[in-house]
């Protein structure tokens, strides 16, 4: 899926435009960076909450071109301008977690699909 479309699903903003075209193959939503590097996979789409430099870092370390950042909640410059320095692109979108990833499912952005279960120790 192109920017583009991302921005029309979700009725978001492009903060920081990718450094290349991009067209993610799917998407990963989580606010635990943790997470998001345990099934991190290259040209996906990362959705979260966690607004600091450790997603843009993520983003990087995982090869995932473009971070998106929900509820509105909008970066800090220092952010956007690192984001800008290595091409990671930032889009903003106005709604909840949930929302945004039903609106992008509901587009035609898979996830990752049905995951083992794991027994916690």
């Amino acid at each position: 899926m192109k920017v583009d479309d991302i921005i029309r699903a979700i009725e978001g903003e492009i903060l920081v435009a990718p450094a290349i075209d991009v067209n993610v193959e799917r998407a990963f939503a989580a606010d635990l960076m943790s997470d998001i590097l345990a099934f991190a996979q290259p040209q996906m789409l990362m959705v979260t909450g966690l607004i600091s430099i450790q997603a843009i870092r993520t983003a990087e370390m995982s090869d995932m071109p473009i971070v998106l950042f929900i509820r509105g909640k909008r970066p800090p410059q220092a952010l956007l301008d690192l984001a800008r320095e290595i091409g990671i692109g930032v889009l903003l979108s106005p709604y909840t977690m949930y929302e945004t990833a039903g609106r992008l499912y509901q587009a035609g952005l898979p996830g990752m699909g049905k995951l083992p279960i794991v027994q916690q120790r």
